[in-house]
C-alpha cells in the first residue's frame, strides 16, 4: 500500500523554487515591493545620497593606526615597514573626509528635520557600511533624524553601521536593485572621495540627469577637490567634444561642508520646497519620466 501523498508546498512557500532561476523575477520584485512598503510606513518622501570611500576612518582611529605601525612594525622588512606606514598616513590624511562626511550629514539633518511636512524630507542615506558611509549615517544620527542604510550581500562580510535606523536598514542581493533604491528618491548626491563603485554612481546619475531621464531636479555635489582633479578631469570631456559645457552645470565642486550645505538647502529649497503641493495621498516621487 502507498503512503498517501502529502499537500504540496505553497509556491511562495517554496523555498527551493525561490533560490532557483525559475523564482528569479519574484527575488527581483520582492527587492522593490519590500522596500517600498517600509518607505511608506516609515513616511520617507526623499533623500540626500552620500557616496564615497568605505576604507576611510575617522581622525582619531587614524591615528590609532598610525601610532600602532609605527609601534609595532619595526620587525617587519623594510619594504612592508614602508608600505605600512605610507598606508597608514595615507589613512591620516584622508581622514579629514570622514569628519567633513559627518559634519555635512549633521548641517544636513538638522535642517530637513526643522522642514513642516507630513513626511520625511531629505534623508540622509548611504551604502550602509563603514568609511564615508558610516560618517554621513553618524552625523544624521547625531543630529537627531532618520537615516537609511542600503547595504548589499557581498563576497566578503560587510555589516551595516551601528547609526543607520534599524527600521531603515535594508540588505540587497542585486547592485540594480539597490541602485534604482538610491535614485529613486534622491534629490541631491554628495560624492567624497572614493573608488570604482564611487565613480559607478556618480556616473550613473550625471548619465540619467543629461539624458533627461529624471522627472526631478537631482543636485550633485563633487566633495574634495584636491582629490577628484587628480581623478577626473571634466573639462576634458568639453575639450573632446564628448559632452556640452552646458553639461558641466550639473554638478558642483566644493570643499567645505559649509559651502556643500548651504548649496544643497538653497538647491533643495528652490527646486523641491518652493514648488506646486504634493496630491493628497501621494507617497514616492517617480524617477522616470513616461516616453511614448
Amino acid at each position: 500500500m502507498t503512503d498517501p501523498l502529502k499537500s504540496a508546498p505553497l509556491a511562495y512557500q517554496n523555498e527551493t523554487f525561490l533560490d532557483s532561476p525559475d523564482g528569479r523575477v519574484l527575488r527581483i520584485l520582492a527587492e522593490y515591493q519590500e522596500p517600498l512598503a517600509r518607505f511608506r510606513r516609515e513616511q520617507i518622501q526623499d533623500t540626500v545620497v552620500f557616496f564615497g570611500s568605505a576604507r576611510f576612518e575617522g581622525a582619531t582611529a587614524a591615528k590609532k593606526g598610525l601610532s600602532a605601525v609605527e609601534k609595532n612594525g619595526a620587525g617587519a622588512p623594510a619594504a612592508q615597514q614602508e608600505m605600512n606606514l605610507k598606508r597608514a598616513q595615507a589613512s591620516v590624511d584622508m581622514a579629514r573626509y570622514y569628519e567633513d562626511a559627518r559634519r555635512l550629514a549633521h548641517l544636513l539633518t538638522k535642517w530637513s528635520i526643522q522642514i513642516p511636512a507630513r513626511r520625511h524630507r531629505f534623508v540622509v542615506t548611504t551604502g550602509g557600511g563603514p568609511g564615508i558611509m558610516e560618517a554621513a549615517n553618524l552625523g544624521a544620527h547625531e543630529a537627531g533624524g532618520k537615516t537609511i542604510g542600503l547595504n548589499i550581500a557581498l563576497p566578503f562580510e560587510q555589516n551595516p553601521n551601528t547609526y543607520v535606523t534599524p527600521s531603515l536598514n535594508f540588505q540587497f542581493h542585486y547592485f540594480f536593485m539597490r541602485k534604482f533604491w538610491f535614485a529613486y528618491l534622491a534629490k541631491g548626491l554628495v560624492i567624497f572621495p572614493g573608488g570604482f563603485g564611487t565613480m559607478d554612481e556618480l556616473f550613473e546619475i550625471l548619465t540619467l540627469a543629461q539624458t533627461d531621464k529624471l522627472a526631478k531636479k537631482i543636485l550633485v555635489v563633487i566633495y574634495g577637490s584636491e582629490y577628484w582633479n587628480r581623478i577626473l578631469n571634466f573639462q576634458a570631456f568639453v575639450d573632446a567634444g564628448t559632452v556640452s559645457q552646458g553639461d558641466l552645470d550639473l554638478l558642483k565642486v566644493v570643499d567645505s561642508p559649509e559651502d556643500a550645505f548651504e548649496f544643497l538647502r538653497d538647491g533643495l529649497t528652490k527646486h523641491h520646497l518652493g514648488g506646486a503641493p504634493k496630491k493628497e495621498g501621494e507617497v514616492l516621487p517617480e524617477i522616470a519620466k513616461t516616453r511614448g
